[in-house]
């Protein structure tokens, strides 16, 4: 853990802001899985089930979007329940959209980043690849929290940095302050299907 914290450290001293970023993607099979891990932004709260983004996406894309979504879940607890889902579903692609609960608690973000980064890895040793969206940081101002654009940096992984934000930011979008509405899910969904075309994922 030290060695990480220290490698963070480094990261952060040369860490400059963008947008959506990240290298590219590997296209997925036909029969490909994506699996869609996080908490109730991934779930749907706000909306029904049909209306949440994985549901969205699976029609878009064509592929089988499993919905991983716990509502209120802190990333310690979402990194102990994801071994059990990448064993039983083999996803191709993970969507991770996680960490919202922590900084609403006001959680230290080292443990944040250490967690994400841990999920990551997990992912990546099932042999999948994964794709980190931003939550946005607790504020009037709503944008992206940079923790998440430091762990995307720092393992090379491709994010969806501003969709979130911009969603939360209309009050067409969204069904409270932090989660959207329909519109809001099937706009999340839209901008992830781009995101996975432009990354040559789909």
């Amino acid at each position: 853990m030290r060695t990480i914290a220290v490698l963070w450290l480094i990261l952060l001293l040369f860490l400059g802001g963008c947008g959506d970023s990240g290298p590219n993607l590997q296209p997925l099979a036909d029969q490909a899985v994506i699996l869609a891990f996080g908490d109730s932004i991934t779930y749907g709260t706000g909306a029904s089930k049909e209306q949440s983004y994985p549901a969205v996406l699976e029609k878009l894309s064509g592929h089988k979007v499993i919905n991983a979504g716990v509502p209120g879940e802190l990333s310690a607890d979402g990194l102990k329940r994801l071994p059990k889902l990448l064993e039983t579903y083999q996803p191709a692609l993970v969507i991770l959209t996680h960490g919202g609960n922590d900084l609403l608690r006001k959680m230290q973000r080292e443990t944040i980043r250490q967690n994400l980064a841990a999920m990551i890895e997990l992912i990546r040793q099932q042999q999948a690849q994964v794709v980190l969206v931003a939550v946005p940081r607790p504020s009037l101002l709503l944008s992206a929290d940079p923790l998440y654009e430091q762990v995307a940096q720092f393992l090379q992984v491709p994010l969806v940095k501003e969709s979130l934000p911009e969603i939360l930011q209309s009050r067409q979008s969204k069904s409270d302050a932090i989660h959207p509405n329909a519109n809001g899910y099937a706009q999340l969904a839209r901008d992830i299907f781009q995101f996975l075309q432009d990354r040559q994922a789909l």
